[in-house]
């Protein structure tokens, strides 16, 4: 049977739209400690220790060949090999691909590997392990894609109609190594002051192809279960954030991270829980204690907001992966809820409800590579997957589905999580993550910080000491401001383009309330920009430029700033409303990793991408919340 390249990418996400009918569960009883290795006993402070933080980048969501859609895909690199990666190391791209490496560095990392199937199809490559023994492992392990394949999609079709299954496939006994395997490499790589690792998994829920994935990580490795959450236990997040608030009592400390709302039709950021029922107050506080962040841009593309519901924003269509996890092409019919911006609009509305606010969120960006190596440079792109790490693979595969090529085409290049943490440790960094001093961006490495205050003294940001002021009187990104102080809040905005990347076009605060009536309301406000432009008489400033040659796949910062900082105050302030405030932060533009991979391969770019794009950041909100 020839099995086609497109449908390789279907059969990894099928067995998600199933559900796995909560199948043999695993359980979190039988707990120990697995502690910590020595080195995560670090010292106060380490070299680079600063009061006024330090940014740092990295990324959470990390998929290695112990996750079962990284293994059926030829990944063939483990854990250890994900850190080697990130700290600037070669490792393999798979058989018959070229090597992977990340030009600059990362600062902190976390294999997230999903914890359904964990490690299993990557143990039938085992000759000890009694996996490999099963019929099913011979074809599963075939150097055929198209032979692995199709038994991959045989046993989701069988497994999904409820047919027997060998119990070794959901052998808790044999996914427990694994796990462990994950925490402990994680712990060896922990380099405190220099490199930061977290023990983390993801919890792969996807009703009705739906996407309600969140990524769980851990401070470090005290207290981790013996096996993480699975959706095979239960598809509700309810459910997992009951299972953390249990992790938590027995000593851990963790969080959890939502991701692709995108992909979720309306579910992920919905105005009911799981039962259909209307969010209440309970649900807002335990939802906001058990995950912070929301993870607005990877490789699956942005979901800060759509042009259906921006359709004032000119920078609204950005890399929108706009479709479902369906085993088709299917498309999103629900905009509402599948995007960050409308869920802080719906957020504060419930809590002027007096529901509290369930989408309190920070951001960040990260990136889902399903191959160890976060693919987030443009120019050094190698796919989601093993089987696209090639240019050809992904550009021009001969594939029998267009429609679902265009999915692997449309993939981004993947984002980076960026945070504001005195040093670079597990406990600082965790810390700036639960206090949302957070930032995510499309890939790029700028740096971007917002305070805010009513109390700002004048001509703050000509100081030297700025940072410390700033904090003092105000309140950094991810933190509230109150009713009860005379005049309109101030904020103040600094970003600074990447060391070796692109310069800056623009900063922009926009500004998300509730008015007079109980409608949700947005507005962008230009903050800063480069160039000396003006803006015109209906506050639009005109583009910054274009400077890259499509047929080179290069650019120059002839256009741009290297840095923007700026003092803004809300000119719309109404102190009885509840609003929120975040900066977006645009680059000029750079070629798309499309337009790379055409140069290298010698074609002209497709005319159904885009061939320049903006990178940018996205800070953490700061709300106001009247009395």
């Amino acid at each position: 049977m020839s099995l086609s390249y497109s449908r390789r990418y279907i059969y990894l996400i099928i067995w998600l739209s199933f559900g796995l009918f909560g199948c043999n569960p695993s359980t979190d009883s039988d707990k120990k400690d697995k502690g910590s290795s020595p080195n995560t006993n670090q010292p106060t402070q380490t070299e680079g220790f600063s009061e006024t933080r330090n940014a740092y980048f990295g990324c959470m969501h990390v998929h290695t060949s112990y996750s079962f859609d990284g293994s059926i895909n030829k990944c063939i690199t483990l854990p250890d090999d994900a850190y080697r990666w990130a700290k600037g190391e070669s490792i393999p791209g798979g058989k018959g691909r070229s090597d992977l490496q990340i030009k600059v560095p990362l600062d902190f990392y976390a294999v997230s590997d999903h914890a359904e199937f964990l490690g299993i199809f990557n143990e039938m490559k085992n000759p000890a392990s009694p996996l490999s023994k099963l019929e099913i492992a011979k074809k599963m392990t075939s150097d055929d894609p198209a032979v692995s394949f199709e038994a991959f999609g045989d046993f989701l079709y069988s497994y999904s109609m409820g047919e027997p299954q060998d119990p070794l496939l959901f052998d808790p006994e044999i996914m427990k190594p694994i796990w462990k395997d994950i925490v402990e490499t994680a712990d060896q790589h922990y380099e405190p002051g220099q490199f930061t690792t977290f023990p983390a998994f993801e919890w792969s829920s996807n009703p009705n192809t739906r996407n309600l994935h969140r990524v769980v990580v851990f401070m470090n490795s005290q207290h981790v279960p013996d096996l993480p959450y699975s959706s095979t236990d239960s598809e509700r997040p309810e459910d997992l954030w009951k299972w953390m608030d249990q992790t938590r009592a027995n000593g851990a400390t963790l969080l959890a991270i939502p991701h692709n709302a995108n992909a979720s039709d309306g579910l992920m950021f919905s105005m009911n829980d799981s039962d259909g029922n209307p969010i209440s107050a309970e649900y807002s506080s335990i939802r906001m204690k058990n995950e912070p962040l929301y993870e607005i841009s990877q490789i699956k593309g942005t979901s800060e907001t759509h042009p259906d519901l921006s359709p004032n924003d000119e920078f609204a269509d950005f890399e929108e992966w706009d479709y479902t996890l369906a085993a088709t092409a299917e498309r999103p019919t629900h905009r509402a809820g599948s995007f960050i911006r409308r869920a802080l609009q719906d957020g504060m509305l419930l809590q002027s409800q007096g529901k509290g606010n369930p989408f309190k969120y920070g951001v960040i960006g990260d990136s889902d590579t399903h191959n160890s190596g976060a693919s987030v440079e443009e120019d050094n792109y190698t796919g989601k997957f093993a089987m696209e790490n090639d240019p050809k693979d992904r550009l021009t595969p001969e594939l029998a589905s267009e429609a679902n090529n265009q999915q692997i085409r449309e993939f981004s290049s993947g984002g980076l999580a960026g945070v504001w943490a005195e040093e670079n440790t597990r406990e600082s960094i965790f810390s700036a993550m639960m206090r949302k001093e957070t930032f995510g961006t499309s890939g790029t490495r700028l740096k971007v910080r917002c305070f805010g205050s009513f109390n700002y003294p004048d001509g703050i940001m000509d100081q030297t000491d700025w940072l410390t002021q700033a904090y003092k009187y105000g309140t950094p990104m991810g933190g509230s401001l109150f009713s009860g102080q005379q005049g309109s809040p101030t904020f103040l905005i600094h970003a600074v383009k990447e060391a070796n990347g692109a310069n800056l076009d623009r900063t922009q605060v926009i500004k998300l309330w509730i008015d007079n009536s109980g409608e949700i309301q947005e507005k962008v406000y230009e903050a800063a920009w480069s160039d000396n432009r003006r803006l015109d008489k209906d506050g639009k400033l005109p583009p910054v430029g274009n400077t890259v040659d499509v047929s080179k796949a290069t650019y120059t910062n002839e256009i741009g700033d290297v840095e923007l900082k700026s003092i803004w105050t809300d000119p719309d302030f109404n102190p009885d409303q509840y609003a929120c405030y975040y900066v977006r932060v645009l680059e000029i533009p750079t070629p798309r990793w499309s337009t790379y991979d055409a140069v290298t391969l010698g074609i002209p770019p497709r005319d159904d991408l885009p061939k320049t794009i903006q990178e940018r950041a996205w800070t953490s909100p700061i709300w106001y919340e009247p009395k």
